[in-house]
């Protein structure tokens, strides 16, 4: 087997192990093939799951691919294929990603964690026009990020009159401003990032080759424009940290507590103005962006008085019960270490680690901003985001205090 290893070339793509019944009983991706196989071999064993069945393996073959992101979608395409044995063993795994195209007018893609696809019916899952994967270990937030700028798919709101901030960097092909129509969108956007998925790159760049000409010649040269760019894009795709380093069959090409990017967060606050009709507020902000469509107000109903620690558990308790609404990378609170706990506290009975922050504040709010705890694994991120965070904070702020003042008009 070491001597097979060492003529596995050093570029991105997937590896199977097969065992003497030339059964493929594992399949994994990886930056370096060469690399990564020889890691198995190495005198210096981990603990990993894998080590348990290198025994087994007595024939390996390996598949280059162009990119990392290319070869994650192998990986995932070959393990919902083949079914190879250790590979479902270690599906109860929290990092196995999926993403999903949403069954709406203009279809956008979104992340779905492995504990909330788990908690899909049947019914649920009719509700996505397709959902691709399982990932293993794909960080969905860089693999997002990279697929926007390919395809340029859009989460903004149709014929909104207001570009968004994507149509500003030339990501999105003017849904908000209703400069395309659902059918060119679904032809432009969607059926390319199907073929992306489906692993038919030669095809796609193909089929957008003959596009680009076929623009070229009917004068439609902004539309030419784009399409060459789209075809440069796939042939480089920049892609080192779609990896993450906490699933036992890769490793990671950075340290991802450093280089991560929080993309979602929902900020929470409660307003209490006077005895009764305390009520809570939940803002989610995406890429920077106040969503204001995904907001909510809870008017608190399980206790008597003022309590912002019972009533974030309350309200806590409430979002959870949407599986429909989905899962932030971030919660920030706007309170202390009490209403930090109180937000972790129901999270922990459903089992859910996303990191939880809060921003205390004193007498004057502007000049007192000190985020609390310091969750190691976001600290990097925390440090150089407090603008937005403060951002969020405040909105939720805003968004709970117009609540309760609607709420008192209607008295």
């Amino acid at each position: 087997m070491e001597q097979l290893s060492k003529n596995i070339p050093t570029t991105p793509g997937i590896y199977l192990f097969y065992n003497v019944k030339k059964e493929l009983i594992y399949v994994g991706k990886a930056t370096s093939l060469k690399d990564r196989v020889k890691s198995y071999f190495s005198k210096q064993k981990s603990p990993r799951p894998i080590e348990t069945f290198i025994s087994e393996v007595s024939d390996i073959k390996w598949i280059i691919t162009p990119s990392v992101l290319e070869a994650i979608i192998l990986e995932a395409n070959y393990i919902k294929k083949c079914k190879p044995k250790y590979n479902v063993l270690g599906k109860d795994d929290k990092s196995w990603n999926y993403l999903a195209l949403t069954k709406t007018e203009f279809p956008s893609l979104v992340a779905i964690r492995q504990h909330d696809y788990k908690q899909l019916t049947t019914t649920d899952k009719k509700k996505y026009l397709k959902i691709f994967g399982p990932f293993p270990g794909l960080n969905t937030t860089a693999a997002l990020k990279i697929l926007r700028k390919l395809f340029n798919y859009s989460t903004c709101t149709p014929n909104d009159k207001k570009a968004c901030f994507y149509y500003q960097l030339e990501q999105c092909l003017g849904v908000c401003v209703g400069e395309i129509t659902a059918k060119e969108y679904k032809t432009k956007v969607i059926r390319p990032l199907i073929l992306f998925f489906d692993g038919k790159r030669t095809q796609l760049i193909s089929t957008l080759q003959k596009q680009m000409g076929i623009a070229a010649k009917q004068e439609n040269f902004e539309e030419a424009q784009r399409l060459r760019d789209q075809i440069s894009n796939l042939k480089k795709i920049q892609d080192i940290t779609l990896i993450n380093k906490n699933f036992f069959n890769d490793t990671a090409a950075l340290d991802l507590s450093k280089h991560d990017i929080i993309n979602h967060i929902e900020g929470y606050d409660i307003s209490n103005l006077g005895a009764t009709d305390v009520v809570g507020s939940l803002v989610t902000f995406i890429d920077g962006q106040p969503h204001k469509n995904k907001y909510r107000e809870f008017k608190i109903h399980s206790f008597q008085g003022q309590s912002d620690v019972d009533a974030l558990k309350e309200i806590m308790t409430r979002r959870l019960k949407h599986s429909e609404w989905t899962l932030p990378k971030l919660f920030l609170v706007d309170g202390g270490k009490p209403q930090i706990n109180a937000i972790k506290s129901i999270l922990e009975q459903s089992k859910i680690t996303i990191p939880v922050i809060g921003i205390a504040k004193g007498a004057k709010r502007k000049n007192n901003n000190i985020l609390i705890p310091r969750d190691k694994k976001i600290a990097f991120w925390v440090a150089n985001n407090k603008k937005l965070l403060i951002q969020v904070r405040d909105e939720a702020h805003r968004f709970a205090i117009k609540y309760n003042r609607e709420l008192r008009k209607i008295k």
